[in-house]
């Protein structure tokens, strides 16, 4: 496996064989998450899903999640705090 320079936590570390997301996005974390980083992601996305009742389905909430991604992994692009006073709602 090749060695990344992780763009979340700045570590070398060794990077992926494969995308593990399709795409454009998945190239980029292909060249620029660890695997650590990537499984931080995944607990967040799952609270994300969990906490406003995302219907994976649902583009809306597939663009919100990507959206959440690039921010989480790249520290860039706007951040959609966890607000509790809208459990089980969303909006895109």
């Amino acid at each position: 496996m090749p060695m990344i320079t992780c763009a979340k936590c700045g570590a070398q570390k060794e990077g992926f064989e494969r995308p593990p997301f399709p795409g454009a996005m998945g190239a980029r974390i292909l060249e620029g998450t660890c695997p650590d980083c990537w499984q931080l992601w995944l607990k967040q996305q799952t609270m994300l899903i969990n906490h406003y009742g995302l219907n994976v389905m649902d583009p809306q909430a597939r663009q919100f999640l990507t959206r959440n991604m690039e921010a989480f992994l790249f520290k860039g692009g706007r951040t959609d705090d966890v607000d509790t006073t809208k459990q089980g709602q969303i909006t895109y």
